[in-house]
């Protein structure tokens, strides 16, 4: 097993998360601040709440807690619509279809998980993403990847800062699962078909150096980014929530795609055509 060892330095102003996928510009994130103050918001609100009482949880498992159900309603939205509206999902082997709806519903389990945990839902249900995404799938794949890495290395903040050992336990399991669903779209990449574009050898993720998808998992260690603080993950996440944010990083803001975890169930329209639905 090889190990690129590649961290990246905190400064997400000049390296941006659509730099890193290599699909467009380098993103301004000055309305990440902003963002910021709307996470410590939404984490406030549950200070005097009965079940913020009853949990023992403190301001700073809050944050974290808040900023992964804004990340885990991203990571279910994208893997919804890969399912529901990615031409290129119905031509991958049935396994790969599989694995691709088990990481939507593991990612919706985590989401539920940390709802009840907050007692609120996500503050952010509507997402932006780069041109092309799930129409094109080296942008797909590309996406993917650098969001699980960043997803990633947001757990491995809790594991190092949540206040108790049980909420550190449970952000390491949540990483392992998020670890496994990195490794499955650099499986998936091989397994696009010729008309799709495929196969697709090299993927590019939040390091910003394509990265051959043989073996299928790089990593002699998780990729921590350098982050010590959940407001740098919050920083990183910004152009997919914020509207500003993602038309300086040349994200198409013409489409939103909102969080309805229900809407993933429904079969992709061409899986409905081949079977007469």
């Amino acid at each position: 097993m090889s190990d690129t060892k590649i961290e990246i330095p905190d400064n997400p102003d000049r390296r941006s998360f659509l730099k890193r996928a290599s699909v467009g510009s380098a993103v301004a994130v000055a309305s990440s601040f902003a963002f910021g103050g709307l996470l410590k918001a939404a984490s406030a609100t549950t200070t005097h709440s009965e079940p913020a009482k009853k949990s023992g949880l403190t301001e700073g498992d809050r944050e974290i807690l808040i900023a992964a159900e804004i990340a885990e309603a991203l990571a279910v939205t994208t893997y919804s619509n890969i399912i529901n509206t990615a031409p290129f999902f119905v031509n991958l082997a049935s396994d790969d279809q599989g694995y691709l709806m088990a990481a939507k519903n593991e990612e919706m389990s985590h989401y539920l998980l940390e709802q009840s945990a907050t007692g609120q839902p996500s503050p952010f249900s509507t997402f932006y993403y780069p041109p092309n995404m799930f129409a094109d799938p080296q942008t797909t794949l590309n996406v993917l990847v650098t969001l699980e890495d960043a997803f990633i290395a947001a757990y491995l903040v809790g594991v190092r800062n949540f206040s108790t050992p049980d909420l550190r336990v449970t952000s390491a399991r949540i990483m392992g699962i998020e670890s496994d669903h990195r490794t499955l779209a650099r499986v998936v990449a091989p397994g696009v078909a010729g008309v799709d574009g495929g196969p697709i050898e090299n993927v590019t993720g939040f390091a910003g150096v394509p990265e051959s998808v043989d073996p299928p998992n790089n990593n002699g260690y998780e990729r921590t980014l350098c982050w010590t603080r959940i407001s740098q993950a919050v920083k990183a996440l910004t152009p997919f929530v914020d509207v500003n944010a993602a038309s300086a990083a040349g994200f198409d803001i013409s489409k939103t795609y909102d969080f309805h975890w229900q809407r993933s169930r429904r079969r992709h329209p061409r899986i409905q055509a081949r079977n007469g639905e």
